[in-house]
This record gives C-alpha cells, sequence and structure tokens, in this order.
C-alpha cells in the first residue's frame, strides 16, 4: 500500500470507502444520519486543505486522510484492508507531510480510540454532542508522542 494525492475524479470512490468504513466500525450512526453525512462527507473532499488517499497494490483507493489547520478531520479505510497498516500509514502521513496535532473521535467507537491512543494520542477533552450537534460524543485528542 502507499499514499498519494486523491484526484477530483476519485471524490466518490473516496465516499463510498467512507461509507463502508462508518457501516463497519460506526454502529451507532444511523442510517438516517448516514444519508445527511454523505454529501457534505463528498463536497468536503474538495474544500479540505490536505487530503492524501492510501492505494492497494493494484492503485485502487483503499483510504484517506484529511487534514484542515493542524486537525485530522477524516481517516477512514476500506473494512476489506483494516489491520494491514494502512491506517498507521496515513496517520503517519497525516503527522509528518500535514503537520495534525489534533482529533476528534466517536467516543463510541473504541476501536478507533485505541487506534490513536496506540499511535501517540492522549485525550485531552470530551463533547457530549458531535460538531453538528448530534448525540455522538466526542474524545478531543492531541499528539503526544515521546
Amino acid at each position: 500500500m502507499k499514499v498519494s494525492e486523491i484526484r477530483p475524479d476519485e471524490y466518490d470512490r473516496a465516499a463510498e470507502v467512507w461509507e463502508a468504513s462508518v457501516r463497519a466500525t460506526h454502529d451507532f450512526v444511523s442510517d438516517a444520519d448516514i444519508e445527511i453525512f454523505r454529501p457534505l462527507v463528498r463536497k468536503g473532499f474538495g474544500q479540505i486543505q490536505h487530503l492524501a488517499g492510501l492505494r492497494d497494490d493494484e492503485g485502487v483507493l483503499v483510504g484517506f486522510a484529511g487534514v484542515e489547520d493542524g486537525k485530522l478531520e477524516m481517516l477512514f479505510l476500506d473494512p476489506a484492508v483494516r489491520g494491514q497498516g494502512g491506517g498507521r500509514l496515513l496517520l503517519h502521513h497525516a503527522l509528518t507531510a500535514f503537520g495534525a496535532q489534533t482529533l476528534d473521535v466517536n467516543e463510541q467507537n473504541p476501536q478507533a480510540i485505541g487506534f490513536y491512543l496506540h499511535n501517540g494520542f492522549k485525550v485531552t477533552g470530551r463533547s457530549a454532542l458531535d460538531g453538528m450537534g448530534k448525540p455522538y460524543p466526542l474524545l478531543h485528542l492531541t499528539y503526544a508522542a515521546d
């Protein structure tokens, strides 16, 4: 797997990856909310400051990460490639190439929390609602590697 730019003609594929990832890891998010979030996520690809894609050996987009002003705003993987090191590759790229230092993660997503804590982040705060005012509590994390 390798990290590279995402082209605008790949945004639809990135949105498919996002939805598959959310459905596999965010069992607390309703179908109705996925329908609300999908166009916002798709639109966000063209607006985020830094966006990188993860590609498999055939060059197919299987994940992505996006950073805005030092905050990791998105990191999602196709469920078929989870556990193969792609998340670490994207996170490392977000930290080193894009300067990510903070992120928010859903409190109801223990796998993601464990991933970020294992990779040098520390919990620095909590919000009861997500950025859209939905009842999906967020943990605020800051990179604190030694």
